[in-house]
């Protein structure tokens, strides 16, 4: 067997949501849970087909979100997961009603930060590992981090 770390292809103002999936319905109904989540929503999204004709199926709101995520979507190569890339919404906004689809196995990761999948490679395909997201800990927030967490959701109208 054969591990590797495929690095996720995107600008920093881009987040992207991995996951894995189980039928071929999930493109339709991730774009319909997309486009009714968040009106206006810029995204792509690619799903690695695992059995019949194993394409890699595509739709999204955005052709170079959508271009993005078959691009890396075939970089990652394994079965029957899929990638979501989204530009001016967040994934806080759609990630349950993502998981709440019936295809739906499991979310890797959901985020801006510059990520890496770690994909085994066996004789009968390749299977993501798991996922290496952003960088380790520098530290443990004192007084000022935690204002500065606390007043940047208040910004962004996540907290009131």
């Amino acid at each position: 067997m054969e591990i590797t770390a495929v690095k996720i292809k995107k600008e920093a103002d881009i987040n992207v949501i991995i996951g894995q999936t189980h039928f071929i319905k999930t493109v339709e109904d991730m774009y319909e849970v997309l486009t009714g989540s968040v009106p206006g929503i810029k995204f792509g999204l690619a799903f690695c087909e695992a059995s019949g004709a194993c394409l890699v199926r595509a739709e999204g709101t955005d052709d170079e979100l959508k271009k993005l995520a078959v691009e890396n979507a075939l970089n990652i190569g394994a079965g029957h997961i899929f990638v979501v890339f989204l530009k001016g919404a967040y994934p806080i906004n759609i990630l349950n009603a993502l998981k709440n689809l019936s295809e739906v196995c499991s979310i890797f990761c959901a985020t801006a930060n510059e990520v890496e999948i770690i994909v085994a490679q066996s004789q009968l395909g390749k299977g993501i590992l798991g996922v290496i997201d952003g960088v380790s800990p520098k530290g443990v927030e004192k007084e000022t981090d935690i204002k500065w967490r606390k007043d940047l959701l208040r910004k962004i109208g996540y907290k009131l």
